[in-house]
């Protein structure tokens, strides 16, 4: 079992607001799920619409690869633009019924949605865990019991939130938008299905979802919940297939009436155009490159802990996470100081089988993002960034999976590509700042503002700097993910908001009448 006495792993529970126990909430996730998800493969061969499940029209099918062997896992459908426009003519067909449902009764199906999800825990878990490579006992925590949050949280904001409000002489309503569509990504797949299906099923809206094609196991999982609880037919529909295909027919049908994106910027920039045809609402969380300013004025213990403790805000899911803190700013006359304790912390990160309760971290996601990532790797080499560890390669024992070396670089300066470019792997970038205006302006030097972080020795004052950080979000002196907290990015990181009530609002339109 991994201790709460490293930095790292310490970190990784506080990401997700747990406190400092974590050996003990670790080992209830583990002790209390004994079911084990079968390794063979699995061949899906149906979608989700209008509650049943049904035959694509193409036989068309898409590996699924398994993170820790290199070896297939499942197949799925490979839809086409058919099964776009029955999903999505299945939710428009329910959503009148649906969105006038009592919002006590949505809740009451998002919280039985929730309950269904917790007792396949064990199974869902290792399924993400082989799909991405996030560690078994993290993937419990983060990769399922962060979704079944965001079911129950859905349903608790639908159940209790103000719909109306009297503004002069007006009322000012706010009602579900319509059918939404949503595409989500693979390096947190269930988590971000969540963050869009619970919040716009709550609010009243129906759903046509297109899961990840690299992580989508989690989805048919989560369909079978849906089904078995009776949720009314055409509400929630699952399709998968490839964004050339699947995702740009969404975009354009004329039935769905918001698009809810998270991916590349790229991805989001084309989800935007498209959707742009026909003037629909689109919601879009995209990518990261997040800084961590460490300030001068820590003392020497705190100082050790915020720069330690970054490795972790950096290698999280092995670095894929678009809110990763992957700049670390630290002052020039303590950048040899912080060297010496990042060359410590890296190094004792432990690299294997995120099965294996002594790993840390476990391999990418795919052939692909391995090649990616080392890709970026030589690229900070061979713009002279000086490497504290890791490098290009592969770690020491791993014979099979995707794996990389998680690696640190020092002196990187802001015009090189690993300071600029989203790498989504375990790199982390050392800059090193004159005072901290110049700080201020090297974190917002990117074109990204989806997160970031602060540790000064005055809470006030980080406060300060953190107000002055063009992002989304900020981590004050290490302070603990909350998801219930809106979260979204500035500039090219995104627009809009998800979780608690600014994400449930996103899927409501306002309707103003006077009286």
């Amino acid at each position: 079992m991994c201790t709460a006495s490293s930095p790292v792993v310490r970190y990784m529970f506080w990401r997700v607001g747990c406190d400092e126990n974590c050996d003990a909430l670790a080992r209830y996730s583990v002790e209390t799920h004994h079911e084990s998800w079968e390794t063979k493969m699995t061949n899906y061969n149906q979608v989700y619409i209008n509650g049943q499940w049904v035959a694509p029209s193409s036989t068309d099918t898409i590996e699924v690869w398994d993170s820790t062997d290199e070896s297939v896992m499942a197949s799925i459908p490979s839809c086409t633009a058919t099964e776009v426009d029955l999903a999505a003519k299945a939710a428009r067909a329910a959503f009148d019924s649906w969105s006038a449902l009592d919002a006590q009764e949505r809740g009451k199906y998002m919280s039985r949605i929730g309950d269904g999800l917790a007792a396949r825990m064990d199974e869902i878990a290792s399924a993400i865990s082989r799909e991405t490579g996030m560690t078994k006992f993290l993937s419990q925590m983060i990769q399922v019991g962060l979704p079944i949050n965001s079911f129950k949280q859905a349903a608790a904001i639908a159940e209790n939130y103000s719909y109306s409000r009297e503004v002069g002489s007006s009322v000012v309503v706010r009602e579900p938008i319509g059918v939404v569509g949503c595409i989500t990504p693979w390096n947190y797949p269930l988590h971000q299905i969540a963050a869009k299906v619970a919040f716009a099923m709550a609010a009243g809206c129906t759903v046509v979802l297109k899961p990840s094609e690299i992580a989508p196991l989690d989805a048919f999982i989560l369909a079978e919940v849906i089904d078995e609880i009776g949720l009314p037919a055409g509400v929630f529909n699952m399709i998968t297939g490839t964004g050339p295909v699947v995702g740009e027919a969404m975009s354009a049908h004329t039935d769905i009436d918001m698009m809810s994106f998270t991916g590349s910027t790229r991805a989001g920039r084309r989800v935007s155009q498209v959707s742009a045809e026909t003037i629909k609402k689109v919601a879009l969380e995209l990518g990261g490159k997040s800084a961590n300013i460490i300030c001068a004025d820590l003392d020497t213990e705190t100082f050790a802990k915020a720069v330690s403790s970054g490795v972790g805000k950096a290698f999280l899911n092995s670095g894929q996470t678009c809110s990763a803190l992957t700049r670390m700013l630290v002052p020039k006359a303590r950048l040899e100081e912080a060297e010496a304790i990042l060359t410590a912390a890296g190094n004792a990160v432990v690299v294997g089988d995120p099965f294996e309760k002594t790993t840390h971290l476990g391999p990418l996601a795919s052939a692909a993002q391995r090649d990616r990532v080392n890709g970026f790797i030589q690229k900070g080499i061979d713009e002279g960034a000086k490497v504290l560890v890791g490098g290009v390669g592969v770690p020491e024992g791993v014979s099979k999976g995707y794996y990389v070396k998680p690696t640190i670089f020092s002196n990187v300066t802001t015009s090189m590509t690993i300071a600029q470019e989203e790498i989504f792997g375990p790199v982390l970038s050392v800059i090193a700042y004159n005072d901290e205006e110049d700080a201020i302006r090297i974190a917002n030097d990117t074109v990204y503002g989806l997160a970031g972080g602060v540790w000064a020795a005055d809470k006030d004052h980080a406060i300060a700097i953190a107000r002055r950080m063009r992002t989304g979000q900020v981590e004050v002196n290490g302070g603990a993910f909350n998801a219930n907290a809106p979260f979204g990015g500035y500039k090219q990181s995104g627009v809009g908001r998800e979780y608690g009530d600014y994400g449930f609002e996103e899927f409501l339109e306002i309707k103003s009448m006077q009286l």
